[in-house]
């Protein structure tokens, strides 16, 4: 496992979660993610897959499975876009999509519940990469009373992430930025190193 690093570097790797709510906004994405200079592991989310799944009458076991098939589908999606796709867990040298349904399967890291979604997904490919995680949502970032959190040192409840996701990336230690990837402009500054609004998660930032 790589050693985390203490601090950002504009152009060292991170892994970046897209989330399916962002899906209309991809092709933008796509742009900025192929005109940086940081490798980027980019992780899919569920999206509308996913979303199917939810609706059926299903086990645990069996919707955990087929929601992060769900992953590779949205993952195929972006990749449409003109990034290259891999199922290799690896540090990136440049951007790629990652599908992570044959790697999880082969480890089975995570619990098989509905508290686990493709947040903690990224944040146990993070983990394992010894990686950042920039998360992009639909959102500014974790909100308390309508005001944005900036910084996130405690388990807090919130509908950004899901349940299992924040305990975890504090235990592990993993040096986590939220930010809303529906603003191109913010998504373009942070990968060169400068601060946008978000929400950090953990306390080696």
């Amino acid at each position: 496992m790589n050693q985390k690093s203490s601090r950002p570097c504009p152009g060292q790797p991170i892994v970046v979660k897209l989330g399916g709510s962002l899906c209309d906004h991809v092709p933008d994405l796509v742009r900025a993610f192929l005109a940086s200079a940081r490798p980027l592991f980019i992780v899919p989310g569920g999206g509308m897959f996913a979303d199917a799944v939810r609706k059926l009458p299903l086990d645990n076991d069996s919707a955990h499975w087929m929601a992060i098939a769900a992953m590779d589908q949205y993952g195929w999606y972006v990749a449409s876009q003109g990034i290259p796709v891999t199922s290799l867990l690896s540090e990136p040298v440049r951007p790629v999509v990652f599908l992570p349904y044959c790697s999880v399967r082969k480890h089975d890291p995570l619990p098989h519940s509905w508290d686990v979604t493709s947040d903690s997904i990224a944040a146990w490919i993070a983990d394992s990469l010894g990686l950042d995680l920039l998360l992009l949502k639909s959102v500014d970032g974790i909100l308390e009373d309508g005001s944005l959190i900036k910084q996130v040192n405690l388990p807090v409840r919130t509908e950004v992430t899901d349940p299992f996701f924040i305990p975890f990336v504090l235990k592990k230690k993993i040096k986590t930025t939220i930010i809303n990837g529906s603003r191109i402009e913010r998504l373009e500054k942070f990968l060169i190193g400068k601060t946008v609004p978000g929400t950090r998660i953990g306390t080696t930032f």
